[in-house]
């Protein structure tokens, strides 16, 4: 078979990596002119940094093989810290519970309490969003304190826009006793994603996993093409012919796989009914800026990554890449941290300059007094487009028929978080890219759109530790 791949970041390229171990003929196109996608690497000012924090970690052993098969042991564990920043002071994620009382202070730690108290005894009812899915397993008071600030920065919509879907897939049993119970014990016996302290990093930055991928798919005769954009796939009668690239190239194919955003893909199909186009059209993609300050400083604080909630700053999450493994940084005495920020196509922010941008994340990294004006040297600026599927309330009614009819599509599969439109974490795209590789080898039946929507899990349980695959 001849197969296309739309994109080369984490899904993509594990389909392609898993269909030539298959002897499929392959080409890979990507529109930029890296690999890895949103889980790449980049190089600035001779150290390696990724697009924003990568924390990989999977309790499926199908996941964890691949992974391990690629990387070999050229990874170390790292020991994750990361904490909240919220009016000038520091919370221990998860949570601690003498850290968050002394923080908080009497009077509103015992109104988090009361608050959490309350919705046990009258629970607030549920209406299908984010803002009453967090308040029943939290208390209204916590979820104004932690939740809600941080989360409407990320989505640019209210918490009582935002489809409780988005919390099912990324806090799922979380709770306030849960994280208690982590507290209490320390994290001994956590299996919750949310809460685990340590992952496995690869030594040459989180992109190495896909660049490696890349490199057994070229030296086994296929291609990668780079800075190569696919326009649209070209479909007839229901059936997939094959790709047309920006430059108006036709290349025909017998099957293609797409991490290409998805609203895109949908809207250029050749044969896409009106009304399919239209309900693509009401689904929204977020964009995230990374702002990346050059600092002339080995310490500056210890966590891997920070949670910015105060309201008073733009930011969201704070990088130190200092802090994850030597091999980034080389021999350097200087740290690169990561501010990022969150906007839509249409905000002012999205059109600033460069310049704007850094002076923008150097106003608020000075202000939060983590760093001194005077350590700061220089900044770059990476931009993605439609980084973040947005889960807006009863978004999967939308979602719904379109994605019937792009399943009824022969010969075409939709990976990714860009391409399924689903807000995946690394281990779900490499799911997906192995599954849909295993539909076409194998004429095997995976539901490619029910990854990362199945909130409970019965299989074993496996992990990756220092010595390799360990089963839980």
């Amino acid at each position: 078979m001849k197969i296309a791949v739309i994109g080369a970041g984490a899904a993509g390229m594990t389909a392609a990596y898993s269909l030539v171990k298959h002897n499929a003929e392959v080409d890979v196109y990507e529109a930029s002119s890296r690999i890895g996608g949103l889980a790449g690497t980049l190089t600035l000012w001779n150290q390696k940094v990724d697009i924003g924090p990568h924390r990989f970690f999977s309790t499926d052993k199908k996941v964890n093989a691949v992974w391990l098969e690629v990387v070999g042991n050229d990874y170390e564990m790292v020991d994750r810290l990361t904490r909240i920043y919220y009016k000038n002071k520091f919370y221990s994620y998860p949570i601690r519970i003498f850290n968050a009382l002394r923080n908080l202070g009497i009077f509103e730690a015992g109104q988090c309490v009361f608050s959490y108290l309350s919705e046990r005894i009258v629970a607030t009812k549920q209406d299908g969003s984010f803002e009453t899915w967090v308040q029943h397993r939290f208390g209204k008071r916590l979820f104004e304190v932690f939740f809600k600030n941080y989360t409407e920065k990320l989505w640019g919509i209210s918490c009582k826009e935002l489809d409780a879907d988005f919390a099912a897939q990324r806090i799922k049993k979380l709770s306030l006793y849960e994280s208690l119970k982590n507290a209490v014990l320390n994290g001994n016996g956590n299996k919750h994603k949310t809460l685990v302290d340590q992952f496995a990093y690869p030594l040459g930055g989180s992109g190495m996993v896909y660049e490696r991928m890349a490199d057994a798919v070229t030296k086994s005769g296929n291609n990668v093409y780079l800075n190569t954009p696919v326009y649209r796939i070209i479909t007839s009668h229901g059936k997939v012919l094959g790709i047309e690239l920006e430059d108006g190239t036709f290349r025909e194919y017998d099957h293609v796989i797409s991490s290409m955003p998805y609203t895109v893909m949908v809207k250029r199909l050749t044969e896409v009914p009106e009304q399919i186009k239209y309900l693509t059209g009401c689904l929204k993609f977020r964009n995230t800026v990374l702002v990346y300050l050059h600092i002339n400083s080995t310490s500056l604080f210890p966590d891997n990554w920070l949670y910015i909630h105060s309201a008073d700053l733009q930011m969201g999450r704070v990088t130190n890449f200092r802090n994850w493994i030597p091999n980034l940084y080389n021999n350097e005495e200087k740290t690169i941290i990561a501010i990022e920020y969150w906007c839509n196509d249409d905000d002012p922010m999205w059109g600033f300059n460069d310049e704007d941008f850094i002076k923008l994340a150097s106003g608020e990294i000075v202000r939060t007094g983590l760093v001194n004006s005077g350590l700061i040297e220089n900044g770059y600026v990476h931009r993605i487009h439609r980084s973040y599927p947005v889960y807006s309330k009863g978004y999967k009614e939308i979602l719904k028929p379109i994605e019937e009819y792009v399943s009824s599509i022969e010969n075409l599969s939709v990976i990714g978080r860009y391409g399924a439109f689903k807000y995946n974490n690394q281990d779900h795209s490499i799911l997906m890219g192995l599954l849909a590789a295993e539909n076409i080898i194998n004429n095997a039946n995976h539901q490619l759109c029910d990854i990362n929507t199945d909130y409970e899990t019965y299989q074993e349980s496996f992990i990756i530790t220092k010595t390799g695959l360990y089963k839980q």
